[in-house]
């Protein structure tokens, strides 16, 4: 209980941190791992005096590469087990994944050749392994791993025998000692864990009575979010919708065991689309848009009041961007966690209301000049309304467009927010190519955005660390 305490006290001090998924990280293997380009990012933040790392969410991803698209709430990607770890350990010769094809360039994902490629050298991997008993233990201080294992294997019947179970156990064992290194250098992570679990997942198929199925456990209605003026049919996310009176009736087990879960892996958690445990969009399933989807309520006070009595010093991050009511704003302040302001939205004209503007930002609140939804801030200066631009740069005394992006980063670090989080593709000053994703899109160019190695240079954190000191973000630890 200490350790969060402890955290609570960091996360409401003045601090910077960089949003970076672990695929962007740099690596000869096709996607970032927790080996050494994890280190080398970590040193890196220390460098420039950062004192938070957000990642989105670590679980396995589909074909595209979403991580809000999982099999598992629990599980760990098996793409970011570090290779050259294993053939430290002994499981692995070189020879085994470097003739692999990982995908033609260096600066993107490609997800299916990098699942194939650490599938065939991760099996490898378990034919070389002997200590059985490690992966019982493993097994037995982790309840959900047995459901994960069982479920796959149902689905994917080629794998060896504990495939799955032996992929979790490297995971985590390796996330465990990459977080401790982040933490010997005074950097926390931030996690991040959608509110939904997709219908194909060993959560719903271990726990069909939690969501709102029908007698073959086909969802009754969907999850999305209504139209808006930013999306003319809305949008269907197509997840299963809790049952939240039998999630209740348990205690919020479920729910209690996978944010204990999460807090093994991050210091901070994220939860995304918070504004659903105050009321969610339910969309008969079916339905191409959301046009004939209808709000209903979710647990809200009652859900928090749970978390506090099992977690009564976790820190978390209220994500409640969307369409919020004076409901979503009782519940946040009720919860006392910090909530998110994106700068784009303060300056897009399409967008009402005093309170998205930064000289109304509290001090229990994260700042973001964009999230990993929004375009980087040098490509929203050319994508979004001529209005918008002009607003911003009003707003900040800038008369040049292409000074709005340094301009909006120092005002997210200069502003009233205890948290400040940059997304790395600002600080870097890219464009559009490097946008993480594109809400309600289908493409191989979301989540697929990685790093240079050779753009994490001295003078880069330099810069961040000058910034950072000069808006008073520097902790200490």
């Amino acid at each position: 209980m200490c350790y969060y305490f402890a955290m609570k006290q960091q996360l409401f001090t003045r601090s910077a941190g960089i949003l970076l998924p672990v695929s962007s990280l740099p690596s000869p293997y096709g996607i970032g791992s927790l080996g050494k380009s994890a280190r080398k990012w970590i040193d890196f933040l220390k460098d420039a005096g950062q004192s938070f790392w957000q990642v989105l969410p670590m679980g396995p991803t589909d074909s595209l590469g979403s991580p809000y698209s999982s099999p598992s709430a629990f599980a760990g990607d098996p793409c970011y087990i570090d290779l050259d770890i294993l053939r430290e350990d002994g499981l692995l010769d070189r020879a085994d994944y470097e003739s692999l094809d990982w995908g033609k360039t260096g600066k993107r994902v490609v997800f299916h050749r990098v699942k194939l490629g650490r599938e065939a050298a991760l099996r490898k991997a378990l034919s070389r392994f002997k200590n059985e008993s490690a992966l019982d233990e493993f097994a037995g201080q982790n309840t959900w791993v047995s459901n994960y294992s069982r479920y796959m294997e149902t689905k994917t019947l080629s794998e060896p025998a504990g495939y799955h179970t032996f992929v979790q156990y490297q995971f985590m064992r390796q996330w465990k000692d990459m977080h401790e290194y982040a933490l010997s250098k005074g950097v926390r992570i931030i996690g991040d864990i959608p509110i939904y679990v997709s219908l194909d997942s060993a959560d719903v198929w271990a726990n069909p009575g939690l969501f709102q199925l029908d007698k073959d456990s086909v969802p009754i209605e969907v999850s999305g979010c209504p139209p808006d003026k930013f999306a003319d049919g809305g949008q269907v996310w197509n997840n299963p919708l809790y049952d939240w009176k039998t999630i209740k009736k348990n205690g919020y087990k479920w729910w209690i065991e996978r944010l204990r879960h999460s807090f093994e892996l991050y210091d901070v958690l994220r939860i995304d689309h918070f504004r659903g445990l105050v009321s969610y969009f339910a969309i008969p399933e079916g339905e191409k848009t959301a046009e004939n989807g209808k709000w209903k309520p979710g647990p809200g006070k009652d859900f928090i009041d749970a978390v506090k009595k099992s977690m009564p010093e976790a820190s978390i991050i209220a994500e409640d961007l969307g369409y919020i009511t004076k409901a979503v704003r009782e519940l946040v302040s009720y919860s006392g966690y910090p909530n998110m302001k994106v700068l784009q939205f303060a300056f897009d004209t399409r967008a009402k209301g005093k309170d998205y503007m930064p000289d109304t930002y509290g001090a229990n609140t994260v700042v973001y000049p964009g999230t990993h939804d929004n375009d980087t801030l040098k490509g929203w200066c050319k994508t979004a309304p001529g209005a918008s631009i002009k607003k911003a740069m009003a707003y900040l005394n800038v008369r040049r467009a292409s000074d709005l992006p340094l301009a909006m980063i120092r005002l997210a670090m200069q502003c009233n927010s205890y948290l400040a989080i940059i997304p790395m593709q600002d600080w870097l000053e890219l464009g559009s190519s490097a946008r993480m994703n594109t809400p309600s899109t289908v493409s191989k160019k979301n989540w697929s955005w990685r790093i240079e190695e050779e753009a994490l240079t001295e003078d880069l954190a330099q810069k961040i660390y000058e910034i950072t000191v000069s808006s008073d973000r520097l902790s200490s630890l």
